[in-house]
């Protein structure tokens, strides 16, 4: 008997399940790429990984360990050149879905992946936005993949790399953004999506074992909450044998 599914693999297969009907996707490396292999492997064979590295169609059958693993490159469709991919495929909007993480995220969707404290002398520096501005801007929709906690989910981020809503909810047409932004935020313990009207995260769906109380603990600010929160189906043995198998390789 597998042991029982960990918090980790309920966000990976939670993420991957929103990928049954996309097209294409475009996904940097770590938890969001393991959840876009997923599910090409369970759900959408047809579904076209997309990395910045200008891989497009890529077929890996490990986790890659950077955008630059060759195996990407090696089962791919095509290569084409990182300027070709943002002026060509991102830019006009022909990518449908784009898997992003980061390290702060707020109440309206926008993201940090800069530094932690003050810009001039921080705490921390983050490896920076990369293509993220971009991506969120013109990609179909985006779905923020981030583990749940208080130093993640912030009042006020220490610095906004990445726009998701903005500070209010025509921000992104005022701006002249294509996409629909971010339409979902798969974490740890639960799924949120911005409310229609103002934009802002709204607790919508509990993993296994997890208390609306809990989320609210771990989340920076006051925590909206659907009038009907649905629960995250528990993993399927055959979706945890699949996520098991590419960790192990």
């Amino acid at each position: 008997m597998s042991a029982p599914a960990t918090a980790a693999e309920v966000q990976t297969i939670a993420a991957a399940r929103l990928l049954r009907e996309a097209r294409s996707v475009f996904i940097g490396v770590g938890r969001p790429s393991t959840a876009a292999i997923l599910a090409r492997r369970l759900y959408n064979p047809e579904l076209v990984l997309i990395y910045e590295s200008g891989t497009i169609g890529a077929k890996p059958r490990h986790v890659p360990l950077s955008i630059g693993d060759g195996e990407l490159a090696e089962t791919a469709d095509a290569v084409v050149a990182v300027p070709e991919m943002f002026n060509y495929w991102i830019g006009p909007g022909r990518i449908d879905v784009a898997f992003l993480g980061a390290a702060q995220i707020d109440r309206r969707g926008n993201l940090n992946s800069t530094v932690i404290g003050p810009y001039e002398a921080p705490k921390t520096r983050l490896p920076g936005a990369g293509g993220a501005p971009e991506i969120a801007a013109s990609c179909g929709e985006v779905v923020v993949v981030i583990p749940h906690g208080r130093r993640s989910f912030v009042e006020r981020l220490d610095f906004r790399t990445t726009v998701g809503f903005g500070d209010a909810p025509d921000d992104r047409a005022r701006l002249g953004f294509r996409g629909r932004g971010p339409t979902a935020v798969v974490t740890d313990l639960c799924l949120l999506e911005p409310d229609p009207e103002t934009k802002e995260l709204t607790l919508t769906e509990l993993h296994p074992q997890v208390s609306v109380e809990a989320v609210r603990e771990a989340t920076g600010w006051e925590l909206r909450v659907a009038a009907e929160v649905r629960r995250t189906a528990a993993p399927e043995a055959e979706e945890l044998e699949a996520l098991r198998g590419l960790s192990a390789r």
